[in-house]
């Protein structure tokens, strides 16, 4: 929604949701000075449910006065989701600006690799699981448009029920081909949007194994786009002469949630990245990544994106310029246009499987590697999630971005002495936010330990808050 409507500021408080609609204007600094009406931009995607209930919210809209209803047509989330920023930021919003924006950022970062860049060529093509959705309907669009990305969609959607064996979360969580992929395609690079391409995971399928495949989830596509990024800023800080009083000291900060497997976590520390972490949920990692000058988060199940703080934004504008005065600093002249290429390619307001497959594509390219060398950076550990029904939720306290409880005391200090049992052990718990669970989550260098330590915990935690039932 576009809120246009000044006269909704200088109402009285009556209702708390004019609190909440003053806070938003405020936090994402959305212009009212001239504003007379409340532009609400609508989508839906291609279930047959679409236009009864496109029809149901302009109904609804209409009674509403000053507020005005525009259809945006049939669109994936992340694709509303970002014609929303762009009118709040004064900018063209068309289906058209967005493929506009992507495939030219695309074709900025491939002709910006370098000369003589080992790019690599085999096992060229991407093989796209489409999870019968909206995404793969758009993905055949980008796929008219650029040249450079050779790309076969399966699961489209002409045939096939939306996310049903098929998708991004189908394949994270399950780490089987989705329908339509076999032994055939081993050797594959392939990738899986989820039914509204919001999310995105890479795999490739393992030969004579029974449509096993290794995953490349969310954890590790971070990975890549904070390696890219961190290599970026190093070519920008070299400096010469004068140029270091010019050099812009651009904070980068990983988010992750403490469901990020540890492995990935010490990967990135290890590389020299500044870690932190949040409460589970998107709006938690968002506003935190949201404070610094290049803010990337991800969650192991393929949604995520990079947010470029106005400030950094500007001053890679004016770098850009100042170099092209000079013949001196062309590399680092390269690495302010990647960022800005990138800051443009990345779907700034939300998780979107297409311009994040896109960066990957291009990344890859860059590096010249393989969906095998990727997935080389580091190796999971092995992990476990178990659910505990309890009497009361609320009794769980935690704190530290929901690593340690607080309450009942004494729950925290047993799950640390079970943890130090396993090399290298972590486990945490959780209380479910919509039932009255809690989640328990363990990981350790075999399965063995991971299934041994969450199963101890559970027990421990159904003994002193479920049921006895463990």
């Amino acid at each position: 929604m576009r809120n246009n409507d000044q006269s909704s500021l200088n109402l009285p408080l009556a209702f708390p949701h004019h609190q909440l609609v003053d806070d938003l204007v405020k936090k994402e600094n959305i212009p009212l000075e001239e504003a007379k009406y409340a532009e609400i931009l609508l989508g839906r995607d291609t279930r047959p449910s679409g236009e009864s209930l496109l029809a149901a919210v302009k109904k609804g809209i209409s009674t509403i006065a000053g507020a005005v209803a525009v259809d945006m047509g049939v669109l994936t989330t992340p694709q509303l989701h970002w014609m929303v920023r762009a009118r709040n930021k004064g900018m063209k919003a068309t289906e058209l600006d967005y493929f506009e924006q992507l495939s030219s950022s695309f074709r900025c970062l491939i002709d910006l690799i370098p000369q003589g860049s080992v790019v690599n060529k085999k096992n060229d093509k991407l093989i796209v699981d489409g999870a019968n959705g909206v995404g793969s309907e758009k993905l055949e669009v980008l796929k008219k448009i650029l040249s450079g990305l050779d790309v076969e969609i399966r699961n489209s959607g002409k045939e096939g029920v939306l996310n049903e064996g098929v998708g991004a979360d189908y394949v994270q969580k399950e780490k089987v081909v989705p329908h339509g992929f076999g032994p055939a395609d081993a050797g594959s690079r392939c990738a899986s949007l989820d039914g509204d391409a919001d999310r995105l995971v890479y795999f490739s399928v393992l030969s004579n194994s029974n449509n096993k495949i290794d995953l490349v989830d969310g954890d590790k596509i971070l990975s890549l786009f904070a390696l890219f990024i961190k290599e970026q800023l190093s070519i920008l800080s070299k400096s010469e002469g004068d140029d270091e009083k010019q050099y812009y000291q651009a904070t980068l900060g990983v988010v992750q949630t403490a469901y990020a497997n540890g492995a990935s976590t010490d990967y990135l520390k290890h590389s020299g990245l500044e870690v932190v972490f949040t409460k589970t949920g998107v709006k938690y990692l968002h506003e935190k990544a949201a404070t610094y000058d290049i803010g990337i988060y991800f969650e192991a199940n393929g949604h995520g994106t990079i947010l470029f703080s106005e400030s950094f934004l500007h001053w890679l504008d004016g770098r850009t310029e100042e170099l092209a005065l000079t013949s001196k600093g062309k590399e680092q002249q390269q690495a302010v246009l990647r960022l800005l290429a990138i800051s443009n390619l990345i779907n700034q307001a939300v998780g979107d499987a297409l311009s994040g497959l896109l960066l990957v594509e291009a990344i890859l390219q860059y590096m010249g590697w393989s969906i095998y060398r990727w997935n080389e950076l580091y190796q999971d550990l092995p992990s476990r999630q178990l659910k505990v029904k309890v009497v009361d939720r609320t009794a769980i306290v935690t704190e530290n971005a929901e690593t340690v409880v607080v309450s009942p005391l004494g729950i925290q200090e047993a799950i640390n002495a079970e943890a130090a049992k396993y090399p290298r052990g972590r486990c945490f718990v959780r209380p479910s936010g919509t039932e009255d669970v809690v989640r328990v989550y363990a990981e350790a260098t075999t399965e063995e330990a991971a299934d041994n330590l969450a199963n101890s915990v559970a027990r421990l935690v159904d003994r002193l808050l479920g049921f006895g039932n463990s």
